[in-house]
C-alpha cells in the first residue's frame, strides 16, 4: 500500500487555534503526498467542546463510505506526522492505533486506563470488521442521550467487536516525546501529539469507563506541593525549595514506583544494581548469573546493567579509602556529561567512589562536582565546580565551597547569604588531562551529538554527518566516545558537556537546540554563560535550528574555542583541594 491508498481525515472549528492548525496540517499532508479530508465545521447553538467531538464519529463514517477501498485514519487537527511508516500503510489489521496514553504492550489492561485506544490518531482498514467498528460507534452515538465524547463511542464499538477483529498497536517509540530518549533500534518517531487543553477541562463532565488505577498518595502530595509552590512569593518559595532539595524531600516525592508484574525479575535487577552501587561484586555476579539463566534483558534492563558495571568500576576499587560523590546517574545507561564526574574525580584519587544521589538525604560528608545540580548542595557537601540551571533558587550556605562553575552560580550563592567564591571552572574542563587523545588527520566529516532529551526528535542529517550517542556511563565507553569525537573535523551538539569536551581538546564545535524543542533541556539557559565566564572562554549559547540539518549553514554555527592550559591547571588544583578537604574531619 502506498500513501495514495490511505486517507487522513479531521475536522476543525474556524477559531484561531484549530483553524491555524488545520492550515498547517493540510500543507504538511499535501507535501507528503497523502490523501486527506479536512472539514471546517461550525458549532451549533448550545454545543460545547464535548458535543462537537462526538460529531467525529459520523464524519469518519462518511469518509469511510466515500473511500470504501482505502485505509482511513483520523488525526486530531493539532497533531502532526512526519510520514506514514510502511508498517502502518501496509498493515492488514482491521484496526490500528496507539494504546491509550501512548503506552507499550507491557501496560495493556483495563485496570490501568478508562480506554484502550488513544483517540488522537487511529485508522480502520478497508475490511468488513474494520468498517463495522465505525458503523457500530455511529449507531450508538446517534441513539445515546448521555454526555460523552467521541472516544467513548469508539471504545464501546471496540469492546463490542474486539473478539472478532485483528488489530495492530503502533509502537510507543513512534511518538515524538519531549525529554524522552529513543531506544537503539526503535521505530523512528513519526507522530507529534498536540493538546488544546479541552480534554482536561471536560474530564469530569463527560461519561468515562471505569478503571482500577488510582493516583497514589505520594503523587497526590507532589501535585498539591507543586500547586502550592506556584502560588507562593519568591521570598517564601526559594527557602522552601532549598530545604526540600537539601533534606532529600524532593527525592522522596519524585521517586518512581517499583511495582512489577514479575517480582523475582525485579529483585534480580535490583540486586545487580544495588550490589554494584555498594561495591559488592559478589552480589552483582550472583544476581547477574541468576538473571541471565532465566531472562532475556529488555532495553531498560540492559541499560541498568550497563550502569551497574559503571558503578562497579568505581565502587569496587581495592582501597581502604571511600569517597561519597554526588552526581546525576540517570537516565540509565547514563549520560556522558553526568558520568564525567566520577571519571574525573576518580582519576585523582585511589579511593573507591560510591554515589550520593543528589535528591536523597545525605547522612555523610560527600563531594558534589560536575553538573547543574547546585540546588541539591547540602550542609555536608564539599562543592567542586558545581553549577545551576536557573537562578530562581537559593543555595545551601553551610557547605564547604572549593569552587563553582562560574560567576553566576557564585552570585546566587552570595545572594542566598553564602560565602564569596571566586574559584571557577567546570570539572569537565580537565577531561583532556585525563584521557590523552591526539588529533592527527581527521576524517573530513561532522559528528552530530544530541542531548539525551533530544534523541526522539525526527532529524534529517546531511550526507557528511554521522550521529554519535551520549548514552553511556562505563569508563571505557566514555574514553572510546572521546577518541571518536577527536576523529572528526568538527562537532555539532545540543549537549553542553560535549561542547566542554570539545573545547578542552580543541575540537571545533557548534552548540544548538531545535525549533519547537527549546524547553527539552532543563533550566533557563544561564548555565552556558556561567560555564564560559568561569572557563575564561567566549560565551556560546545554543542556536535554534530546524529539524532538517541539510538546510542549515552548519559552518556558521561552529567555532574553534579552546580552554587555556592555565585554566586546566586551575581546575585540576580545585579537584585536589576538594579531595583534601573531604579527607579532613
Amino acid at each position: 500500500m502506498s500513501n495514495r491508498d490511505a486517507v487522513i481525515c479531521s475536522f476543525y472549528t474556524p477559531d484561531e487555534y484549530y483553524g491555524g492548525h488545520a492550515r498547517e496540517l493540510r500543507e504538511q499532508l499535501e507535501s507528503l503526498g497523502i490523501g486527506h479530508e479536512l472539514l471546517e465545521i461550525q458549532k451549533r447553538p448550545g454545543e460545547d467542546w464535548a458535543d462537537v467531538t462526538r460529531r467525529k464519529i459520523g464524519f469518519i463514517r462518511d469518509i469511510c463510505h466515500k473511500h470504501p477501498d482505502k485505509m482511513v485514519f483520523w488525526i486530531d487537527v493539532d497533531c502532526r506526522i512526519t510520514h506514514l511508516p510502511d508498517y502502518i500503510t501496509n498493515s492488514t489489521a482491521d484496526f490500528i492505533g496507539f494504546q491509550r496514553s501512548f503506552g507499550s504492550p507491557l501496560q495493556i489492561g483495563y485496570h490501568n486506563r478508562t480506554r484502550f485506544w488513544e483517540p488522537s490518531f487511529w485508522g480502520v482498514n478497508a475490511t468488513e470488521q474494520g468498517r463495522k467498528i465505525v458503523d457500530d460507534a455511529y449507531e450508538l452515538e446517534q441513539r445515546a442521550v448521555l454526555k460523552a465524547t467521541d472516544d467513548y463511542f469508539l471504545e464501546e464499538a471496540w469492546r463490542a467487536n474486539a473478539r472478532k477483529i485483528t488489530f495492530q498497536m503502533i509502537p510507543s517509540t513512534a511518538i515524538v516525546r519531549d525529554r524522552k530518549q529513543l531506544e537503539p533500534g526503535a521505530r523512528e518517531p513519526f507522530f507529534a501529539f498536540g493538546s488544546s487543553g479541552n480534554v482536561a477541562d471536560f474530564k469530569d463532565k463527560v461519561v468515562q469507563h471505569g478503571t482500577g488505577a488510582k493516583l497514589s498518595p505520594k503523587k497526590k502530595l507532589l501535585k498539591q506541593a507543586k500547586k502550592l509552590e506556584k502560588a507562593l512569593p519568591d521570598s517564601i518559595k526559594k527557602p522552601l525549595r532549598r530545604i526540600a532539595d537539601s533534606t532529600g524531600l524532593t527525592g522522596i516525592l519524585t521517586a518512581g514506583s517499583t511495582r512489577s508484574i514479575d517480582p523475582a525479575r525485579s529483585r534480580m535487577i535490583g540486586e545487580i544494581l544495588g550490589g554494584s552501587i555498594k561495591g559488592d561484586g559478589e552480589l552483582y555476579v550472583k544476581a547477574k548469573a541468576e538473571f541471565d539463566n532465566k531472562y532475556i534483558a529488555s532495553y531498560g534492563e540492559e541499560s541498568i546493567i550497563h550502569a551497574a558495571e559503571a558503578f562497579l568500576s568505581y565502587s569496587a576499587k581495592e582501597s581502604e579509602k571511600k569517597i561519597k560523590l554526588a552526581w546525576w546517574s540517570k537516565p540509565f545507561p547514563g549520560n556522558f556529561g553526568d558520568w564525567l564526574s566520577p571519571l574525573i574525580v576518580s582519576h585523582y584519587t585511589d579511593a573507591a567512589l560510591t554515589i550520593q544521589a543528589p535528591v536523597k538525604p545525605a547522612g555523610k560528608k560527600h563531594i558534589i562536582a560536575l553538573g547543574s545540580i547546585g540546588r541539591f548542595i547540602k550542609s555536608n557537601s564539599v562543592v567542586l565546580g558545581t553549577g545551576i540551571s536557573t537562578d530562581d533558587l537559593e543555595l545551601n550556605t553551610k557547605a564547604d565551597y572549593v569552587s563553582v562553575r562560574g560567576p553566576i552560580t557564585a552570585r546566587v550563592l552570595k545572594e542566598s547569604g553564602g560565602p564569596t567564591v571566586t574559584a571557577f571552572g567546570d570539572p569537565g574542563i580537565a577531561i583532556s588531562r585525563i584521557i590523552p587523545v591526539k588529533r592527527d588527520k581527521t576524517n573530513g566529516r561532522i559528528a552530530f551529538v544530541r542531548h539525551f532529551s533530544h534523541t526522539s526528535i525526527p532529524m534529517q542529517l546531511p550526507a557528511n554527518m554521522d550521529e554519535l550517542s551520549v548514552l553511556m556511563s562505563k569508563p571505557e565507553a566514555i574514553k572510546e566516545f572521546v577518541a571518536e569525537l577527536a576523529k572528526y573535523d568538527k562537532v555539532l551538539t545540543s549537549a553542553m558537556h560535549v561542547m566542554i569536551t570539545c573545547q578542552s581538546y580543541g575540537i571545533p564545535c557548534g552548540l544548538v537546540t531545535f525549533a519547537g524543542y527549546e524547553e527539552n533541556v532543563h533550566g533557563s539557559g544561564i548555565k552556558y554563560e556561567d560555564y564560559a565566564l568561569g572557563a575564561g572562554v567566549e560565551v556560546m549559547n545554543p542556536q535554534v535550528i530546524g529539524l532538517d540539518l541539510r538546510k542549515e549553514n552548519l559552518d556558521a554555527l561552529i567555532k574553534d574555542i579552546r580552554v587555556s592550559e592555565a585554566k586546566k591547571d586551575e581546575v585540576e588544583d580545585h579537584i585536589r583541594q576538594a579531595l583534601q578537604r573531604f579527607g579532613k574531619k
